[in-house]
């Protein structure tokens, strides 16, 4: 990946492991993956890994916390429309921008040459915005075709089926 301003731009699909996994296993997954790129692909990132998965869970519990206002208790995650995983990828990507903001100004301040950093970042970062909703439409319908796995234990239990209330 190459830098594009304060950082680099990556198809990171956190809503989609979100929709796929839940959050405890997708902020599991995303701290081991980051883990796994420092160790063996990028060790020049190893130093900063606390504060790239904080850049990533963050972001996530914000999208957990969007999902349960904006998703029915009677709508299965394979069911959400387009407007809905906008929404939750919205949210994702943005808090990664916001989240990679902060770093970057805590390490540099609020020069212009920092602040115009962070800005070239965000919006070659919120071009993601215009690919992974569509790609958590297309998973989730993938989703659908193979309802037999809703009884295993893989998935998200959400994933296919509502919040029942007792």
């Amino acid at each position: 990946h190459h830098p594009i301003g304060v950082s680099e731009v990556h198809l990171i699909m956190g809503s989609t492991i979100f929709l796929l996994f839940g959050i405890a296993p997708a902020a599991i997954g995303l701290a081991l993956g980051l883990l796994v790129q420092g160790v063996f692909f990028a060790q020049f990132d190893l130093p900063q890994y606390g504060m790239n998965v904080t850049t990533l869970i963050i972001p996530l519990i914000a999208m957990s916390a969007l999902a349960k206002k904006i998703v029915s208790p009677n709508t299965a995650y394979k069911d959400l429309s387009y407007v809905q995983a906008l929404k939750l990828s919205t949210t994702y990507q943005a808090g990664i921008v916001l989240w990679v903001a902060f770093w970057a100004v805590y390490g540099q301040g609020f020069g212009a040459e920092a602040l115009s950093s962070v800005a070239l970042f965000g919006a070659a970062y919120m071009s993601v915005i215009l690919i992974e909703p569509v790609l958590d439409l297309a998973i989730l319908a993938l989703a659908k075709s193979f309802s037999q796995l809703k009884s295993t234990p893989l998935f998200e239990k959400r994933l296919y089926s509502t919040i029942t209330k007792d």
